[in-house]
């Protein structure tokens, strides 16, 4: 960008941090869904945000661990990610006008611009609360570090997480098994271009091995990229970026921001190394679970996730026996301490996401139960004539809510009207007049209206009093 070829006075007035974040989420490409969007596989650069709720948001100081899963994390991690890969290179499957005109609103000057001033905002709002959930190290040592990541890699290769089970147990196999497979691909992409990215610079004298390690690692991701084609075509999905965006949990979305934000700052390449090593882990202790549940949902029979899973507790003390002697000798405990911390935040975030996914699948795969719960609260509202906060809506045909999460349990009641509800590409579920459904807190969900108009209410429900009834 050259200063003839952008006027900064072109900018909105700015005068706090939700400022900033608003005018940076007011770009057309992130505008509110509309109903042909739930998908996107032409146009890796249509992205809603979902920039009304920013009204109410506050992201001017850090979110607490308990709000890891609300909504403004949710469309936090969805902005952030959308800062980072305003500098990647993303083409659509073919160009059309419209996609196009996505990409020039996407890379525009000054979204750029309004992008760099609103990345410290949201690392801040969304990274912080992971210094409460580093644990501490009783000394700081490569001895003690190569113990910790062992012990480790031992756990989760003997647990490699919820979802799978969760995944396995459903009724809708197919359903479940894609959308664990649109998770992946909202993080896996992201956090190799990060590690790519860091691969890029000029010290191998002072670390003879992370470099290479670092390209050899991005190199097989481009090596793989049939077998990830051929992956996603096994669910009738595609390998455009974005393309199910709507879809993406907050937490999928913060796994591969979180190393995006150790990539794009040099001062944190041992944060990165360290999550980089953690990644190395998690591909080898889940590879053989994601194919079976992609086997069992819809029939997959690729090696996409063969690679990842050779890395033995031999391989990985010969890994940590490259990375972590040089920090120790040229870089100190500083280094070391760094290195444990992108580690342990990798580490949190694959553990959030795992249980937010399970729950997620297992709510999905529920709704009928979920419909009967939410007659039954209803009924008690009625019967006992207790009053809770509500929300109602009165919206036209084709109106369209951008998928979100609730920061509270809700139901859905629909008054008049029909609309489509949905929270999968696999399917939608059709609401009509007088069907109710339980949202609980932090579910992800969308909608569009069927009918000519369609008036819905919303009541809030105390966590206590859904724990009482349920």
């Amino acid at each position: 960008m050259s200063p003839d070829s952008f006027d900064l006075t072109s900018l909105p007035a700015l005068t706090d941090a939700n400022d900033v974040v608003k005018a940076f989420a007011a770009n057309p490409a992130f505008r509110a869904a509309e109903w042909e969007e739930l998908t996107t596989e032409d146009d890796p650069w249509r992205r809603p945000v979902r920039p009304d709720d920013l009204e109410w948001l506050d992201y001017s100081k850090p979110m607490p661990a308990h709000k890891k899963l609300k909504l403004s994390a949710l469309l936090g991690h969805r902005m952030l990610r959308n800062v980072y890969d305003a500098g990647n290179v993303h083409l659509p499957p073919r160009s059309t006008e419209v996609n196009a005109t996505s990409a020039k609103q996407f890379h525009s000057e000054t979204s750029r611009v309004l992008g760099a001033l609103a990345k410290p905002i949201l690392e801040r709002h969304l990274f912080t609360l992971l210094e409460e959930q580093r644990p501490e190290l009783s000394t700081v040592d490569v001895k003690t570090i190569t113990e910790t990541v062992r012990g480790y890699h031992e756990q989760r290769v003997a647990r490699p997480g919820e979802l799978f089970d969760v995944a396995l147990r459903t009724r809708g196999r197919k359903e479940a098994a894609t959308f664990v497979l649109l998770q992946l691909s909202a993080f896996r992409p992201a956090a190799h271009t990060a590690i790519g990215r860091a691969a890029i610079g000029e010290y191998d004298t002072a670390h003879p091995a992370l470099r290479g390690l670092l390209l050899d690692d991005y190199r097989a991701w481009v090596d793989a990229s049939a077998a990830y084609r051929e992956l996603l075509s096994a669910a009738s999905l595609v390998p455009t970026a974005g393309a199910y965006w709507q879809l993406y949990l907050g937490t999928s979305l913060g796994r591969g921001n979180l190393l995006q934000h150790y990539a794009s700052d040099p001062s944190k390449v041992f944060e990165l190394a360290g999550a980089y090593v953690h990644e190395k882990i998690d591909r080898a202790a889940t590879g053989k679970r994601f194919t079976e549940v992609f086997a069992d949902g819809f029939g997959y029979s690729g090696n996409f996730f063969g690679p990842d899973t050779g890395l033995s507790s031999a391989g990985l003390d010969e890994l940590l026996g490259k990375l972590l002697p040089p920090l120790a000798e040229n870089f100190g405990t500083d280094a070391l301490a760094a290195f444990h911390r992108g580690f342990s935040d990798a580490r949190w975030f694959a553990e959030t996401w795992d249980a937010d996914l399970a729950t997620q699948l297992d709510w999905a795969d529920k709704i009928e139960e979920y419909q009967e719960k939410a007659e039954k609260i209803d009924q008690h509202l009625t019967n006992e004539n207790i009053e809770v906060d509500l929300d109602t809506f009165v919206e036209t045909n084709e109106e369209t809510s951008t998928t979100h999460v609730h920061n509270e349990h809700r139901l859905v009641m629909i008054e008049t009207g029909q609309m489509h509800f949905w929270n999968n590409v696999t399917h939608k579920i059709q609401l009509n007049e007088g069907d109710k459904l339980l949202i609980p807190v932090s579910r992800l969900h969308g909608s569009t209206v069927l009918s000519g108009s369609c008036t819905y209410h919303q009541p809030i429900i105390p966590d206590e009093m859904l724990q009482q009834l349920l």
